[in-house]
């Protein structure tokens, strides 16, 4: 029997069972109302996640070419919208993600009002917005599962017995809008222990995963600016294993912790730590700072600091704000004894953070820490903090001269910056070839570089702000009402998206649907040919 039947029956004997107390009670609405509210708490929500993005990380490793995707969303809505188009036009979420971005938390969440990517914002706004994420999800398989019993009440009063099974099947097999959140968790904002508490509340709003940063918490800096300053690495690792303690306090034993490394751009540290042992990772640490040797004590200022390293007296250096500087060049070696340190103490993912999106380099360093760690894997930045029509034109140009192509009709970007973004060259063999690139880039990078999952931070904020201003041109211009009609409205209709009606989105026909469940005749409904959603079909 289908379950959706099996589970009516189950309730039908409950309601018995009550005598004539329950009379009002219908047992397939409540079967309903279960089936629309399947999710009951975060915690339910992480674990079924986590078993999902467990199941895709083991499909990855057998399958480079099985890679997963997210989209970075800054509000409920704009996920709800983004699954619901993914399930419309690829009929299915698998392996589709959503990525929860601190940048965007800071810029449009806080109520401070738009922050910097600092870690300025109140942290309590990253569960909030976790929460508010799969509120919006799960309402979105209420929309969709209510149309789904409806279609099923009306072939029951037209008595086709056929779409009636067709219809209960695909009830019995909808599958969910709610997919795994990588949820970033930026530096920890503050302690371990203030790491663990928030981390608690990140899992509890239903994070699977959560992602988090080796900068120094206090001074942490958006991924793609200057002045980047990195901890050591057992303070990274304390953190580590916070989120790992709040992960199993909770109960979700196989939840994810993706390990991001900034150490490629971030030239400063600020703490030398103390090495206990030859070779240990403080010492490690510290072999990568700028240092000078020292060959006399008067040379020493009040209160210098100096060590023994490699059979010498060394001073690091250190700047006029107490920060000490990394040897310049340091960065990939330090980029990779981060990921297998990282590795081998809890984290399950990595997170280089590059200066620009390109294979080769994401491969040299990823392979490296395969050498010591096979099954490694990336989560990978795709950011809009690159130029990609630049980079891409300009890693072609570049692969063209080493070749010996003809390049005279090109501007030399050693001459002209910005000389290849020019519009006329869009047409061009070279604009061509750097296009396939950016197409094929994920894909590539997931075979040559080890990249499990590709995800965009902020590319909801850059859509926003684009079909605002193409709406408000219009509108305020010429074309007045017809720059929404022709260029939001029609769009909706013609590209059959459910927003159209938007009065369904918001939940109009759940709740006339409930109060009839409710009150029965009596119920004061919303819907019918007096809205004006029906002039929508």
């Amino acid at each position: 029997m289908s379950a959706y039947l099996q589970e009516t029956e189950n309730l039908a004997n409950l309601r018995q069972s009550h005598g004539d107390a329950w009379n009002g009670i219908n047992p397939e609405y409540a079967v309903r109302m279960r089936i629309q509210n399947r999710f009951k708490s975060g915690l339910e929500i992480a674990q079924y996640t986590a078993d999902i993005m467990r199941k895709d990380m083991a499909d990855y490793d057998a399958n480079p070419s099985d890679y997963t995707q997210s989209l970075g969303c800054w509000h409920g809505f704009v996920a709800q919208q983004k699954a619901i188009a993914i399930k419309r036009h690829r009929g299915t979420l698998d392996k589709k993600y959503i990525y929860l971005s601190g940048w965007m938390v800071a810029a449009l969440r806080s109520q401070f009002g738009p922050l910097p990517d600092q870690s300025m914002h109140e942290k309590t706004s990253v569960p909030s917005l976790i929460s508010e994420i799969y509120t919006f999800l799960k309402q979105a398989d209420a929309v969709e599962l209510e149309r789904l019993f409806s279609a099923l009440d009306t072939a029951r009063e037209n008595g086709n017995d056929v779409e009636e099974r067709n219809i209960v099947e695909q009830i019995d097999n909808f599958q969910t809008h709610v997919v795994p959140i990588i949820a970033d968790i930026d530096a920890g904002f503050g302690n371990e222990e203030a790491t663990y508490l928030l981390a608690k509340q990140m899992i509890e709003a239903g994070a699977c995963a959560i992602q988090i940063e080796n900068q120094v918490s206090e001074v942490k800096q958006c991924g793609h600016q200057a002045g980047k300053v990195t901890v050591p690495h057992e303070v990274f690792l304390a953190k580590i294993n916070a989120v790992r303690y709040a992960f199993l306090e909770l109960g979700i034993e196989n939840g994810i912790i993706v390990a991001r490394t900034d150490s490629l751009g971030a030239g400063l540290t600020q703490v030398v730590p103390v090495s206990k042992e030859p070779g240990d990772l403080a010492s490690q640490y510290n072999s990568f700072l700028e240092t000078e040797e020292i060959h006399n004590v008067e040379q020493l200022k009040e209160h210098d600091l100096v060590f023994h390293q490699g059979g010498k007296m060394v001073q690091p250096v250190r700047l006029d704000n107490g920060l000490y500087s990394f040897r310049e060049g340091t960065g990939f070696d330090r980029v990779v004894l981060d990921c297998i340190t990282s590795l081998r103490h809890g984290a399950d993912l990595l997170w280089i953070e590059t200066e620009k999106p390109n294979v080769a380099q994401i491969a040299e360093m990823v392979n490296k820490v395969r050498e010591v760690i096979p099954d490694a894997k990336l989560v990978y930045n795709n950011s809009p903090s690159f130029n990609w029509t630049l980079k891409f034109r300009e890693q072609v140009y570049q692969e063209w001269a080493e070749a010996g192509k003809d390049l005279s009709a090109y501007p030399n970007p050693e001459e002209d910056a910005l000389g290849l973004m020019q519009v006329d060259l869009d047409d061009s063999e070279l604009a061509q070839q750097a296009d396939s690139y950016i197409q094929s880039f994920q894909a590539d990078a997931s075979k040559e570089a080890g990249i499990f999952h590709h995800l965009i931070t902020l590319p909801t904020y850059h859509e926003t702000a684009l079909g605002v201003d193409m709406l408000a041109e219009g509108y305020f211009g010429d074309d007045g009402m017809l720059a929404y009609v022709k260029g939001v409205q029609r769009q909706e209709i013609r590209r059959k998206m459910n927003v159209v009606k938007h009065q369904e989105m918001a939940g109009t026909t759940i709740g006339d649907h409930h109060k009839e469940y409710f009150a029965g005749e009596n119920a004061l409904l919303a819907g019918g040919s007096d809205n004006t959603m029906s002039q929508f079909g």
